[in-house]
């Protein structure tokens, strides 16, 4: 992270420059340029987590009409490879909800998806979701330095919209607490999601919570 010390990629009006950049990506089978800017979450790169993330999940199954979430977007690695994989799924009307508090990362975000024509990204501050969208699948880079208490607030704010037989699909690195992370999820939703670890690689877990019920 560079720019003002107090700057974190989950403050909502970064103080640092905002001057952007353009940074070449590989994302779902395609290179792609998008832009970035200091004051968020990974700006120079694709986060290693994110990476991991993207090489581990499964193939998105979403109705039409349906929507998946990305969970503190950032600029978008993770939103913007939703979204290219419903469109090329044809899945064209369902809808990939981008949240951060970032002011600055949503911004970048919008105008990447708009640049690279995918329409289906929305990306809002958490209240703006409404409350009555469940999510097919979730994938998040979650932001741990957050705090525990706070990580788990963020957690139960938004799994339990999942649909039934919907997953979130979760990578925390294994010196930030994955597996602490893996036995609170467990426990904290016995009886309405099995949580599993599905991939470990690069210090990194991915979990995934499975809507059961």
């Amino acid at each position: 992270m560079t720019g003002d010390p107090h700057d974190h990629y989950f403050t909502a009006r970064p103080a640092s420059s905002a001057e952007r950049s353009t940074l070449r990506v590989h994302l779902a089978g395609r290179d792609v340029d998008v832009e970035t800017a200091g004051g968020i979450f990974s700006p120079g790169h694709v986060d290693l987590g994110t990476s991991v993330l993207l090489r581990s999940v499964p193939p998105l199954s979403v109705p039409d009409g349906g929507a998946v979430l990305d969970l503190g977007c950032g600029w978008g690695p993770i939103a913007l490879t939703m979204a290219y994989e419903l469109a090329d799924a044809g899945v064209p009307d369902a809808t990939v909800w981008s949240v951060d508090v970032n002011e600055r990362a949503l911004d970048l975000l919008r105008g990447n998806a708009a640049r690279l024509g995918l329409g289906t990204v929305r990306a809002v501050t958490p209240d703006e979701v409404p409350d009555d969208v469940s999510f097919a699948a979730i994938w998040s880079n979650p932001p741990i330095r957050v705090g525990k208490e706070a990580l788990h607030a963020l957690l139960l704010r938004w799994l339990p919209r999942l649909v039934v037989g919907g997953s979130a699909h979760l990578v925390v690195g294994r010196n930030l607490g994955a597996d602490s992370l893996h036995a609170w999820l467990a426990e904290t939703l016995t009886g309405t999601a099995e949580v599993t670890r599905v991939a470990s690689a690069k210090g990194f877990r991915v979990l995934e919570v499975l809507r059961t019920r």
